[in-house]
C-alpha cells in the first residue's frame, strides 16, 4: 500500500499530467454551444448599440436624462438578460463554467469583439448624432454580426488549443473596464 505522502515518480507524474491533457482535449472537442447562441448574442448587442446610441443622441439634442437613460438602461438590461440565459445554457449543456467563454465570447474581451464593438458603437452614436437613422441601424446590425462572429472563432481556436484559451480576463480587471466604460458615458452625456 502507498503512503499518501509519497511523492510520485517522475513517469507517473508524467502519465498524469498526459491524461490531464487528454481529457483536457476531449472535452475541448465535445464542447457544446447552445442553440441559436450567436443569433442571440448578436441580436443582444445591436439592440444594445442601437438603444444606447439613441440614448445618447436624445440626451444630447434634448438635454434630458430621464426617457435618453431609461432607453439605454433597457438595452444593458437585454443584453445582460440574454448573456445571463445563454450562459447557464452554456453551464446545463458543459456541466462547467469556461472562463474563456464567458469573457471571451459573451462578455466580448476578445480582441475582435472589442475592436468591432467600439468602433460600430462610436460610428452608431455618429449616426445618431447627425440623425442618419439608417446608417445608424446598420452600424448596430454590423457590430452585433462582429461580435457574434468573434464569439465563433474564439470557440474554434478553444477547440483547436484548449490550454491557451480557456482563462477569461479576471473580475477584477473586467470591473475596472466596465467602471471606464460607464463612466465615459456618462461623461459624453453630460459634456453634451
Amino acid at each position: 500500500m502507498e503512503n499518501i505522502g509519497d511523492s510520485p515518480t517522475p513517469a507517473e507524474a508524467a502519465a498524469a499530467l498526459a491524461d490531464a491533457e487528454e481529457a483536457r482535449t476531449s472535452l475541448a472537442h465535445r464542447l457544446v454551444v447552445p442553440s441559436f447562441f450567436s443569433l442571440s448574442i448578436g441580436t443582444a448587442i445591436a439592440v444594445q448599440i442601437a438603444t444606447t446610441a439613441l440614448g445618447v443622441a436624445d440626451a444630447g439634442h434634448s438635454g434630458v436624462w430621464h426617457p435618453a437613460g431609461w432607453l439605454m438602461a433597457s438595452g444593458l438590461v437585454a443584453l445582460a438578460a440574454v448573456a445571463t440565459v445563454q450562459l447557464v445554457r452554456f453551464r446545463r449543456l458543459n456541466g462547467m463554467w469556461l472562463g474563456g467563454f464567458a469573457s471571451r465570447v459573451v462578455g466580448g474581451t476578445a480582441a475582435a469583439a472589442s475592436i468591432s464593438y467600439v468602433l460600430t458603437f462610436g460610428a452608431a452614436i455618429w449616426a445618431a448624432f447627425a440623425g442618419e437613422w439608417g446608417l445608424m441601424a446598420l452600424c448596430s446590425l454590423a457590430g452585433g454580426i462582429a461580435y457574434a462572429m468573434s464569439g465563433r472563432r474564439w470557440v474554434r481556436m478553444y477547440r483547436g488549443e484548449p490550454a491557451s484559451h480557456a482563462r477569461g480576463e479576471s473580475a477584477a480587471w473586467l470591473a475596472v473596464m466596465v467602471a471606464l466604460a460607464l463612466t465615459g458615458l456618462v461623461l459624453l452625456i453630460v459634456g453634451r
